[in-house]
């Protein structure tokens, strides 16, 4: 009978996926996809990520979830069994003189090592590590900045003459970012969203995408995007400013004097992961992302703007509708991973265009 990892293994060979493929369309990291394959779940977390991992890569690869679950329940049962010779094993004979020597001993030992760590402590627990890297200092220019970041890091904000830090402070369970307005504490694979000017308005989303608990020689993949372009002084971003949101390319959809609410209509024709969020709408920040399959369709409905990730430019068709008209376009090529902005930006003669911005990735 074929083993969890071997079914994993084969289905992903049989497709001719490989490794960085695979954790760019499940945005699962490269060690926990190795790690599900080899059956090594101890460089996981928690038992409620390896499970997490271990649908989405099933459904990903198309497998039966279910029936690998089981297989993964199985394992854990199977797991490092006590031999029945053990458990009949009769008491030491070891004379009570030598138990209580090696006792003594253990004794002594644990009291001198905790005598030298209480003499090497640390002189802080927030104190920045590894000894031999100095912390860095990034500047952020675009919509969205993504970096692995270290304790002591620190990211710049420009923001008119003023310059924000936030601070990667400590690695734990959790990771402390230092913020104007205090500590931020974000867990694995959560959000934060962070009101930098005090208008109770969210002006900066940041997202720990990958870490290791407790070991923060690992550092934290973070990502950080802006939430409220009238943070920077505009309520809709307008034309010339599109080269600070990262654009690479963007294409015009609707023209018009007034923006207007859309509908971004998606009909899937392959599996795909779809992840978006509705842009500079205070009610509505919440992130979403799921897998879709052939003949299953979306529609969001947005204000202003819509931000999407696709794993598959092509998986979908997609359409824009509004004002009475509906408008298909194209995102990429078939396999490309695309991060895109649907959003109102304003013209220099203040008319509006409704484009779809593909941004780096």
């Amino acid at each position: 009978m074929e083993s969890l990892g071997e079914k994993l293994k084969t289905a992903r060979e049989t497709k001719g996926i490989s490794f960085d493929q695979a954790g760019k369309d499940t945005k699962i990291a490269y060690r926990y996809l190795e790690a599900l394959e080899n059956e090594n779940f101890s460089c996981f977390p928690g038992e409620t990520y390896i499970t997490g991992f271990l649908r989405n890569y099933g459904n990903y690869l198309e497998l039966d979830v279910q029936g690998l679950l089981s297989l993964y329940r199985a394992y854990k049962i199977q797991e490092q069994p006590v031999p029945v010779e053990q458990l009949l094993k009769r008491p030491s004979p070891l004379p009570k003189i030598a138990i209580g020597a090696l006792l003594a001993l253990l004794i002594l030992g644990a009291a001198g090592g905790g005598v030298y760590l209480f003499m090497n402590r640390p002189d802080s627990p927030e104190s920045t590590a590894p000894a031999s890297r100095n912390p860095v200092e990034y500047v952020m220019s675009g919509a969205s900045f993504e970096h692995r970041f270290y304790r002591g890091d620190t990211l710049i904000i420009p923001v008119g003459e003023d310059q924000l830090r936030l601070e990667l402070m400590n690695l734990g369970e959790v990771v402390t970012i230092g913020a104007p307005g205090g500590p931020v504490i974000i867990g694995l694979s959560q959000d934060a969203n962070v009101d930098l000017d005090y208008t109770g308005i969210s002006s900066v989303r940041i997202s720990a995408i990958d870490y290791a608990r407790n070991n923060p020689d690992m550092g934290v993949l973070l990502r950080f995007e802006i939430n409220n372009a009238s943070f920077f002084g505009q309520e809709v971003m307008s034309a010339g400013a599109l080269s600070m949101a990262g654009q690479t390319a963007s294409t015009v959809i609707f023209s018009t004097i007034n923006p207007h609410p859309f509908t971004l209509q998606s009909q899937f024709q392959a599996y795909c992961m779809f992840r978006w969020e509705v842009l500079f709408e205070r009610d509505r920040r919440e992130r979403r992302e799921q897998f879709f399959q052939r003949a299953d369709e979306l529609n969001i409905q947005a204000q202003n703007g819509i931000r999407i990730w696709v794993s598959n430019a092509q998986a979908a068709n997609f359409r824009v509708i509004g004002a009475g008209r509906t408008i298909p376009f194209e995102l990429g090529s078939p396999g490309e991973v695309v991060v895109a902005d649907i959003r109102w930006v304003r013209d220099d003669d203040n008319r509006f265009r409704l484009i779809v911005a593909r941004l780096e990735t």
